[in-house]
C-alpha cells in the first residue's frame, strides 16, 4: 500500500506538523483564503510537506497545478505552459522542486511572468533559496520555512496510516517508526510500507532490519552542514561538553570529514580559548595531524578528547579581539612611521637580553592600545607579568 499517496493532504487541516503555516489564523492560510497569496518559495528538510502544501494551495485556489523539478527543467516546457495560459482568465500554479538548482537563465525566464502575474510561481528546496535566487526574484516573492515534523505530529500521521490498512504494528515498532524518522513524514510512511509488505504484523526487528540507524540530515547539505558545525562551536564556547559531543556525533554520522572538524577546532582553540590555556592550540594542532593519518572510525576518539578538553578549558578571546582592532585601525588609515630604533638598521636599538630581558624603549611612534588581558587561566599570569614589566615605565 502506498501510504504516501494515500495520505497526501487535500486541505490545510490535513497537513500535519506545520501549524505556523496552516492553522486557521496563520498568515499563509489567510492570504490563500483571500486569494491574494503571491509568488512563494518553501524551504525545509525532506519529507515535511513542501510539495503537499503547494498542491493544497492550488486546490484551495482552484487553479491548474504544474509540477517541475529544477534538475531536469527545460525552458521550453515553461514557455509552453505560459503560452497556454497567456490570455486565460485563470492563471496556473507553477511549482518547481529543488528550486535552489535553478540556473540564472531559468530564473530570468520566470522573472517577467512573475512581474506580470501571468502565473503563480512557487518553489521548494531543502536549502534556503534566499542564497541562490536572484535579488529580482526574491523581491517579488515570499519565503516560508517548514519545520521538521515533531514526534506528536508523526504519531498522528502514523495513526492515520494505520486506519487505512489491515496491518498490526507492535507498540515498540510504532515508537521506532517515529523516533527513527528524524522528522521526515515521508520516510516514516515508506518504512511502514516496506515493513508491511514483508509481514502485516510489523515488529521492531523487521523495522530495524530495514533501517538499522535513525535518519538524520547529512551534514553535506549546506544548511545542515553549517548549522551543525556552528552548534558544536557555540557549545564548546559555552563549555557544555554534553552538547558539544552530541553535535560532534551528528557531524560524524552525517558524513563530515575528520580533518574539517579538526581544522575548526584548531581555529576555536586560538579564537575562543587563546592564552587562557595556550596548550589548547598545541593539542588541537596535534589532533589535526593525527586524524589525517588515522581517519575514521578511530579519529572519533581523538576528536572527542579535543572537544571535551576545549569545553573544560578557560576561555579568552583577547587575542582575537586585539588583531581585529589592529586591522581595523590600519584600514582606517592609522599608518605610523616605524621608530628608527626598531628598523632593520637598528639605530639606537636596545637589546632586551642585555638588560635582563626587558628595557624600556619606543616601539610605536604613537600610543595605541589593542590588547586587553583577561583575569582567566594562564592569561591572568601573562597580564600580571606584563604589568610587572611596565610598572616602572
Amino acid at each position: 500500500m502506498d501510504f504516501t499517496h494515500l495520505l497526501r493532504p487535500k486541505t490545510f487541516d490535513e497537513i500535519v506538523g506545520q501549524e505556523h503555516l496552516v492553522s486557521v489564523d496563520a498568515p499563509l492560510r489567510v492570504l490563500v483564503h483571500k486569494g491574494v497569496l503571491g509568488h512563494s518559495f518553501f524551504y525545509g528538510p525532506a519529507g515535511v510537506g513542501k510539495t503537499s502544501l503547494a498542491r493544497v494551495i492550488a486546490l484551495e485556489l482552484d487553479i491548474p497545478f504544474y509540477e517541475f523539478n529544477a534538475t531536469s527543467l527545460k525552458i521550453e516546457e515553461l514557455r509552453r505552459v505560459f503560452s497556454q495560459y497567456k490570455n486565460a482568465l485563470q492563471k496556473p500554479l507553477i511549482f518547481i522542486d529543488e528550486v535552489h538548482r535553478l540556473s540564472k537563465n531559468q530564473q530570468e525566464v520566470l522573472l517577467p511572468v512573475m512581474e506580470r502575474n501571468e502565473a503563480l510561481i512557487m518553489g521548494a528546496s531543502t536549502e534556503n533559496p534566499f542564497f541562490t535566487l536572484t535579488s529580482a526574484i526574491r523581491s517579488r516573492s515570499m519565503l516560508f520555512e517548514l519545520n521538521p515534523i515533531d514526534n506528536k505530529a508523526l504519531e498522528i500521521l502514523l495513526q492515520k496510516a494505520l486506519q487505512h490498512a489491515d496491518i498490526q504494528v507492535q507498540e515498540d515498532a510504532q515508537e521506532y517508526l517515529i523516533a527513527s524518522s528524524g522528522g521526515d513524514g515521508r520516510a516514516m510512511l515508506k518504512l511502514l510500507e516496506f515493513a508491511a509488505n514483508i509481514n502485516t504484523n510489523v515488529t521492531l526487528d523487521i523495522l530495524q532490519s530495514l533501517r538499522p540507524n535513525a535518519l538524520q540530515a547529512g551534514s553535506s547539505e549546506a544548511g545542515v552542514h553549517y548549522d551543525l558545525i556552528s552548534a558544536m562551536i557555540k557549545s564548546i564556547r559555552g563549555s557544555d561538553a554534553d552538547a558539544a559531543i552530541y553535535y560532534l556525533a551528528r557531524l560524524i554520522e552525517g558524513g563530515e570529514s575528520a580533518d574539517f572538524i579538526a581544522r575548526r577546532l584548531v581555529i576555536l582553540a586560538s579564537e575562543d580559548v587563546g592564552n587562557a590555556n595556550p596548550q589548547a592550540l598545541t593539542l588541537t594542532t596535534s589532533a589535526l595531524t593525527s586524524v589525517k593519518q588515522i581517519g575514521f572510525p578511530e579519529a572519533r576518539i581523538i576528536l572527542a578528547q579535543v572537544v571535551v578538553y576545549l569545553c573544560a578549558s578557560p576561555k579568552s578571546n583577547s587575542s582575537y579581539k586585539a588583531i581585529n582592532k589592529a586591522i581595523q585601525a590600519v584600514k582606517n588609515g592609522e599608518i605610523l612611521p616605524i621608530p628608527k630604533n626598531i628598523t632593520q638598521h637598528n639605530e639606537g636599538y636596545l637589546y632586551p637580553h642585555d638588560f635582563g630581558g626587558y628595557v624600556k624603549q619606543q616601539y610605536l611612534s604613537k600610543s595605541l592600545h589593542f590588547v586587553d588581558f583577561l583575569d582567566i587561566g594562564y592569561e591572568k599570569k601573562m597580564k600580571e607579568w606584563i604589568k610587572f614589566l611596565h610598572q616602572s615605565d
